[in-house]
């Protein structure tokens, strides 16, 4: 059975760990990231980490970063959560201390492509998974790959307008989904019509729960715009089923139904019913980034 290293880099803490090409976990190691510290530091320690494994029966390696990548060149374009990572040859360096050839890929894909291939969407041939959290982020997978584009930004969906004459809150787009259905979005939006007892979405969630009728609108037209945005998704990759993971999953029985109808009033007939998922796997990062390094056996 062949065997993978998968790296999961965020900006507190970083996980490498050894994988087989079933997904099981065979060994792993959890340290600080470093994440502020620099680049030379960060990368150095997840070399020192890779150091504590028999890296003589693995293939490749894949490496899930938070931020876009640049998945032809191989490298971090943008890093807010690591700075100083952006065009910092991580893989060459990797690469050159291993002598295993390293993959790097948005930490949003790398865990849609462990939900495609040995989650929710196993078996299915087209998935499109998001994270619905406090940020959206997406990725299309077909036949077991991630589908990354040009430049590696297939799937950064948070930018899709599903508000006409939405604010402009940031970098993104007025009535960008991202700013009107994400986590944050559903808190600040809370405390607009709720008042300032809303301090994180779930308080939102929790009023719904009870019938709250301010808290149910909210819910209602989050719903509304995460369905418009996929029928966005659909109109474009048709795809065999929807996995949602994120933290705003976890309150997925106040709205995945709505998702359903709403998506099907916004799609033509023969595209309707597509099934909407919860992903299911515990550690989707660690282990997507080894699918990630999997899936590029036949390049």
């Amino acid at each position: 059975m062949k065997n993978y290293i998968g790296i999961d880099l965020g900006g507190t803490n970083v996980r490498v760990a050894k994988i087989n090409e079933e997904g099981e976990i065979l060994s792993d190691l959890i340290r600080p990231s470093y994440g502020m510290e620099g680049p030379e530091k960060i990368v150095g320690n997840i070399v020192d980490m890779l150091k504590q494994f028999d890296l003589s029966d693995c293939i490749s390696i894949g490496i899930g970063i938070p931020g876009p990548v640049d998945t032809v060149k191989n490298c971090i374009t943008m890093a807010t959560n690591i700075p100083g990572m952006e065009f910092y040859p991580v893989a060459d360096i990797i690469e050159k201390e291993t002598g295993l050839k390293v993959y790097l890929d948005n930490d949003a894909n790398v865990a849609g492509l462990a939900e495609a291939v040995l989650g929710a969407g196993k078996g299915k041939r087209t998935v499109y998974f998001f994270t619905h959290s406090t940020g959206i982020g997406g990725a299309l997978i077909h036949n077991g790959k991630l589908i990354s584009g040009r430049n590696g930004y297939a799937g950064e969906i948070a930018n899709i307008i599903v508000k006409d004459n939405g604010k402009k809150i940031n970098h993104l787009n007025p009535g960008a989904v991202e700013n009107e259905a994400s986590g944050t979005a559903i808190c600040r939006i809370g405390k607009e019509i709720i008042g300032e007892e809303i301090k994180d979405a779930r308080d939102v969630f929790a009023l719904a729960r009870n019938n709250d009728e301010r808290a149910l609108k909210i819910v209602d037209e989050m719903a509304y715009d995460i369905a418009k945005m996929m029928s966005v998704i659909s109109h474009v990759c048709d795809p065999d089923c929807y996995v949602i993971g994120g933290g705003v999953s976890k309150a997925s029985d106040l709205y995945f139904d709505k998702l359903g109808t709403y998506l099907n009033s916004l799609v033509h007939v023969g595209m309707r019913d597509v099934p909407i998922l919860k992903a299911v796997l515990k550690e989707p990062g660690v282990v997507g980034a080894a699918m990630l390094a999997r899936s590029h056996d036949n390049d």
